[in-house]
């Protein structure tokens, strides 16, 4: 049988891959970096030797030079050899050392390392019916799906996407309710939270540790128009103003009875805010580099997350649009309207 005419050749595969060998070890090297304290030791840009760094994040001086090779073969940090010295140059430590950064990616590449520590969960997930629980997962999973999309709710949530609501931000800001599902750790409900003191934010999801986690941050955070409940998306009872779903939906078994479940509690105005990761229109035009981790972490998180649930429909985080809107038709809702989106994220409202 003849090869598709645009089949990658033996070269091309074998580049390929290699490249992909060299992603998967740095990201591996990050994530130390970023455990270790390297990156924020280097924050400040100044030239540092191998000693200094160790000295300054308290470790060894020859694993901490080793290490520093490693970054500077993948050009993420450069280094002088008249000297022997090393200089993490600012776009990488907007990237890698600053977590109030919109761009901040070495918390989130956390979840890559859960992704390793459950692979043999996953792979036996695949040769039997899919499922694997989200609460199944490493501890990792939690934290670094919370770093992943911290940067978004704190640049983009308050400040651009809930202003192109039909309503804007002057419900909000008059005093409402709100039901945050899928909440997790309940970084995108404290943040609410802070950005809206007149209104009243409830966080629900069904991963207890996450819940306590939501309420020691919220009660440290010292806000008391916040609270966080074990409940299940289709348990919720309203009536509330607004329902967010922040990356969370597509996770769901039910989507549908859950939607309808979330329309039937909103109050009379009320409306529903989806937060999904971002996808292209087609399958055909989803297939490029960007798309590749969305696809990983579909494939062993959300999607067995989905099948372990009643329902199973398994979307995944790249149903994109059309199957976002076609679970609100099912649901019986056409109003359904994209307003806003991130090279990370679609937005989008559904009202009654």
């Amino acid at each position: 049988m003849s090869e598709p005419h645009d089949a990658p050749s033996l070269k091309d595969v074998l580049l390929g891959v290699a490249d992909a060998f060299a992603g998967a070890s740095t990201v591996a090297c990050i994530i130390a970096g970023h455990r270790a304290g390297f990156y924020s030791a280097m924050a400040h840009g100044n030239p540092m030797t191998s000693g200094e760094l160790a000295n300054a994040a308290a470790t060894n001086e020859r694993m901490t030079r080793e290490w520093l090779d490693q970054q500077a073969a993948a050009q993420l940090i450069t280094y002088d050899e008249s000297t022997y010295s090393y200089v993490l140059p600012g776009a990488v430590a907007a990237v890698l050392a600053d977590p109030g950064s919109p761009f901040w990616l070495a918390g989130g590449l956390v979840a890559v390392q859960a992704l390793f520590l459950d692979l043999d969960r996953g792979i036996e997930a695949m040769k039997s019916d899919g499922a694997f629980g989200w609460g199944e997962h490493h501890p990792y999973l939690f934290e670094g799906t919370q770093e992943i999309f911290r940067p978004a709710y704190d640049h983009q949530l308050v400040q651009h996407w809930l202003p192109q609501r039909s309503q804007g931000t002057a419900d909000l800001e008059a005093g409402i309710t709100v039901a945050d599902m899928g909440c997790g750790t309940g970084y995108s409900t404290l943040t609410l939270a802070r950005a809206f003191p007149n209104s009243t934010f409830i966080g629900f999801d069904l991963h207890q540790p996450s819940i306590d986690q939501a309420r020691q941050h919220a009660a440290e955070a010292g806000l008391t128009n916040v609270s966080f409940e074990l409940t299940a998306a289709d348990a919720i009872s309203g009536p509330f103003d607004l329902i967010c779903f922040f990356d969370c939906l597509h996770d769901m078994g039910d989507p549908v009875g859950i939607a309808r479940h979330a329309i039937n509690q909103l109050s009379t105005d009320g409306s529903i805010i989806v937060v999904e990761p971002f996808a292209m229109p087609t399958r055909t035009e989803n297939h490029y580099l960007r798309a590749t981790p969305r696809y990983a972490m579909s494939l062993f998180c959300c999607v067995p997350c989905s099948l372990s649930q009643p329902g199973a429909r398994g979307m995944g985080n790249q149903a994109g649009e059309s199957g976002m809107r076609a679970v609100f038709a099912e649901a019986g809702l056409d109003n359904f309207t994209r307003i806003a989106e991130t090279p990370n994220h679609i937005v989008y409202e559904a009202q009654p």
